[in-house]
């Protein structure tokens, strides 16, 4: 039977951070681009040599701006590839000139081992050892081939039940135990790799998110092998045992005893089903569920630019947000905020819709309830914190102030559009901030501000939309007389809709932004 390590799943936060360590610094090959097959707003990257082979590659979800995980038992907490043991000088070298913390060297199981982290904060080490065979190596555009990394060396599990999780893996994914210390036991496959088995008994739990590890895959020569050792794991009332067709390898996913997650997945088809060995990782590919909505899908998911090539800006500002600018720009940019519960991506299929060759904007609230975003609290449905309103509103300015600096936006030709929540703080910043903002859609806003100020808005253009049907309409003539009294061009429109939004909004916000010069 075929044992060994397939690939390595792992949680990252930022993309772009996650493309220059792994490709940029450790010279690894990006072979493989897709959506996620779970999550629609998730992109998924796969690292490994050159063909993409099994036992080389690292793959990773992209939860961008993710909340972070926890490392702990019930989880694989460390990553090793291997390199040529002469070359441990050479890659303490290039850590300290890409200014990457690295330990060590120090000896494990009689290997030299540097310990890095990741950008997420995922230990990494790089192990000198001629252990594995190198069945298509690769090497970075800036490091030598007698350098390079080789393959994946390992991993290490933590574990409350270390006897039961080794005995799980030797059992059904074809490893043997070849060392030990007080703490660790080695597993090791016959590809050669490693699997170490940490006893982290009186640890905490672990929790995921990112700057975790997901699972390891174990490899399988076919699919018959996989419906076998399921068949082996359901006699054993072993637990759930998933099956899925990914495209690239037919795999099932089960917890060991110790609750990591693992799967076993075949080595074909394998990455060149749909892309030339010399093009793996150029394109973007997704699962079929995802094809019919590409355009949405699409602007959802983050951008990256590889190492040399021309990149957005990303910059560090008061909200959570993502940028997109499509590849044919117009001179339009339509800052997006979503309702209660949604996120910086939520509103950017809208803003895309409604004009394809705009730049977007989305933007994350800052504040929670129950652990999903808003722009500010609220102690019943209609009754919002004063205070709360008035210090995201003055954050929202400031953030404003940033985007000019940090992407050039020109606020002539921008426009803020807000649904719900996110339309009512854009309200209370027209109000309380006058001419911070000059170009306001508000869909389905309302009065938050129990105090309206009366403010000169002069010279901004407002179009409100509120939905006949909307059970938070009755709350909307509050707001509706301040702007109409406030001296902006003001326009309210009620649509023939409840409180969500579409087509029938687009229908006005497009000839509405002509009108108005945008």
């Amino acid at each position: 039977m075929t044992s060994g390590i397939h690939h390595i799943t792992l949680i990252a936060r930022k993309v772009q951070a996650n493309v220059d360590f792994y490709v940029g610094f450790l010279g690894l090959h990006l072979v493989k681009r897709t959506g996620g097959y779970e999550d629609p707003n998730q992109l998924h990257l796969f690292y490994g040599d050159a063909s993409g082979s099994p036992g080389s590659l690292v793959s990773f979800l992209i939860w961008e701006d993710g909340s972070p995980g926890r490392v702990g038992h019930g989880q694989p907490s460390e990553i090793a590839f291997a390199i040529p043991p002469e070359s441990i000088g050479y890659w303490m070298t290039r850590a300290l000139q890409f200014h990457i913390q690295a330990t060590g060297p120090a000896q494990e199981f009689g290997e030299p081992v540097l310990r890095l982290k990741d950008p997420d904060g995922v230990i990494v080490k790089l192990v000198g050892t001629n252990a594995l065979a190198e069945p298509a190596p690769w090497a970075g555009r800036d490091i030598p081939e007698t350098d390079a990394i080789r393959r994946l060396r390992g991993a290490t599990v933590l574990t409350e039940k270390s006897e039961d999780t080794a005995r799980f893996l030797q059992n059904h994914f074809g490893y043997a135990e070849t060392g030990a210390t007080e703490s660790i036991r080695r597993l090791t496959s016959r590809s050669g790799d490693v699997i170490d088995v940490r006893d982290a008994g009186g640890f905490w739990s672990a929790a995921p998110g990112t700057g975790t590890i997901d699972h390891i895959a174990f490899r399988a020569p076919d699919e018959a092998t996989v419906l076998a050792v399921r068949a082996d794991l359901e006699q054993e009332q072993a637990g759930a045992t998933n099956a899925h067709d990914r495209k690239y390898f037919f795999s099932l996913y089960v917890r060991e005893p110790g609750g990591s997650l693992c799967e076993l997945a075949t080595d074909g088809p394998g990455f060149t089903v749909d892309e030339a060995p010399d093009a793996l990782g150029t394109t973007l590919f997704l699962p079929p569920h995802l094809a019919g909505d590409l355009t949405a899908t699409l602007v959802r998911l983050p951008k990256f630019a590889m190492p040399g090539e021309p990149r957005v800006p990303q910059r560090d500002l008061p909200f959570i947000h993502r940028f997109y600018r499509p590849e044919k720009a117009n001179d339009r940019t339509f800052v997006l905020l979503h309702g209660s519960g949604g996120n910086e991506i939520d509103m950017l299929p809208f803003g895309h819709q409604l004009d394809p060759r705009a730049t977007l904007l989305g933007v994350r609230g800052r504040s929670t309830e129950e652990g999903f975003p808003r722009w500010f609290r609220r102690f019943s449905m209609t009754k919002f914190d004063q205070q709360d309103i008035r210090a995201e509103a003055e954050a929202f300015v400031a953030f404003v102030a940033g985007t000019r600096e940090g992407y050039g936006l020109d606020l002539e030709k921008t426009v803020f559009i807000g649904y719900s929540n996110g339309a009512n703080l854009l309200a209370a910043v027209l109000l309380l901030h006058p001419g911070s903002i000059r170009n306001v859609v508000l869909m389905r806003a309302m009065a938050a501000l129990d105090d309206t100020p009366e403010p000169d808005l002069t010279g901004t253009k407002v179009l409100m939309l509120t939905g006949k049907d909307d059970p938070y309409g009755k709350h909307a003539p509050e707001l509706k007389s301040a702007l109409g009294d406030s001296g902006a061009n003001f326009e309210a429109i009620d649509l023939d809709i409840g409180h969500g939004i579409g087509v029938e909004d687009i229908a006005v916000i497009r000839p509405w932004l002509t009108e108005s010069g945008l």
